[in-house]
């Protein structure tokens, strides 16, 4: 069955980074597009970024363009979101979470199958 689990979460100070991963199984990864999606403490869900199966498609929400980089690595069935300058409202759970197609559409951003149990960003001094 499909599986997807994050890691790489932790507590950061302000303007730091941090790596998250997210181990995908069960399913042929380098055939869909994977997303990034995230829930702050008494907020709902927020996606956040996006890759496409092939074709180097990448896709960001203005609330961390220039700050996040998504990547993947298709022969370790392997999605990657790097954080940089992070922010004390970047705080969040963070999951991520497989389409059904192999290309994002932005209007069906959150329309995804699967999702992970998610890994715990906490950005405090």
């Amino acid at each position: 069955q499909v599986q997807l689990v994050e890691s790489g979460g932790a507590l950061v100070q302000p303007g730091g980074s941090l790596r998250l991963s997210c181990a995908a199984s069960g399913f042929s990864f380098s055939d869909y597009a994977m997303s990034w999606v995230r829930q702050a403490p008494g907020k709902g869900l927020e996606w956040i970024s996006a890759a496409n199966s092939r074709g180097g498609g990448t896709f960001y929400a203005d609330s961390v363009k220039g700050r996040f980089t998504i990547s993947r690595d298709n022969a370790k069935n392997t999605l990657y979101l790097q954080l940089y300058s992070l922010k004390p409202e970047d705080t969040a759970v963070y999951y991520c979470a497989k389409y059904r197609t192999w290309m994002y559409l932005a209007a069906r951003k959150l329309e995804y199958d699967y999702r992970g149990p998610g890994t715990q960003v906490t950005v405090s001094s």
